[in-house]
């Protein structure tokens, strides 16, 4: 029986100091006091409720424009929308930092902060890339305004990471139009994608695939494209060779290579 009331006496406690703690929040809701609102803000947020931070300074910012904390309103605006995840709002809201208080002791922070929202908003590699590209855009000028900053190196992986998306992108679409069937249109893709990305990891499989395609497209053409189109799967298979002599794709590559000299040398004895 002890035991049990002990736990209604306590639960009641618990009870009543949320009652009180929600009481305070909205009664600085309501008030006009801005100064408690922003001091109160910053305790929510150095407490991580993020939400009702981020509602108080949304009253205040306006209230501080133009006074010598406004740098410092916006900037703890920004990061309590970080914390809730919302870096659409985080990001506008370091961006407006920066440009807004060009000599804000919070600047370089804010730059920083502004690309590493549209990083956290770069989304899986087949799906529009917009964010991704802008996050690259705004580590680059962060890490050419800020070289001696201890967080070049972060930027860097950060783009690293970044443009790797951006390969897989790439190749991922440039590969669809061969997993379709649409030879012609895979060889120009697969060309752009090496083209834009001359370094990339798939690389081999796009030079194969391109090989691949220039074969099937030959293999399928009207008489009047198939010579051109099997001397250029010739020049396929050489280029591809010669870039990698001992790739994992060499049997079939080899296969590909002596089918279309049969067609070669049958087409020239028939015509």
């Amino acid at each position: 029986m002890l035991k049990s009331g002990t736990y209604t006496v306590g639960l009641l406690l618990v009870t009543f100091l949320l009652l009180v703690g929600c009481g305070e929040y909205e009664q600085i809701l309501k008030s006009r006091d801005y100064p408690v609102k922003f001091e109160k803000a910053i305790d929510y947020y150095n407490a991580e409720e993020f939400v009702k931070s981020a509602t108080l300074l949304d009253q205040v910012v306006n209230i501080y424009r133009g006074t010598t904390k406004a740098d410092t309103v916006k900037y703890y605006q920004a990061m309590s929308y970080y914390g809730q995840r919302d870096y659409i709002l985080a990001g506008h809201y370091f961006n407006e930092l920066a440009t807004t208080y060009s000599s804000s002791d919070f600047v370089e922070e804010a730059e920083f902060m502004t690309a590493y929202c549209y990083y956290k908003m770069s989304p899986r590699p087949s799906l529009d890339q917009e964010a991704t590209f802008k996050a690259i855009s705004a580590l680059r000028m962060y890490i050419a305004k800020y070289p001696a900053s201890e967080r070049v190196n972060e930027a860097r992986e950060l783009i690293a990471e970044l443009s790797d998306k951006l390969v897989e992108k790439s190749y991922n679409s440039a590969k669809l139009y061969y997993d379709l069937g649409y030879y012609k249109s895979a060889i120009i893709a697969l060309r752009n994608s090496l083209e834009q990305y001359p370094d990339t990891q798939y690389r081999e499989e796009l030079l194969y695939l391109i090989l691949r395609s220039s074969f099937l497209l030959a293999d399928n053409s009207i008489e009047s494209k198939k010579k051109e189109r099997l001397q250029s799967t010739v020049d396929e298979y050489l280029s591809f060779k010669s870039e990698f002599p001992d790739s994992k794709y060499d049997k079939e590559a080899e296969r590909m290579f002596r089918s279309t000299q049969e067609s070669l040398e049958m087409y020239s004895t028939n015509n």
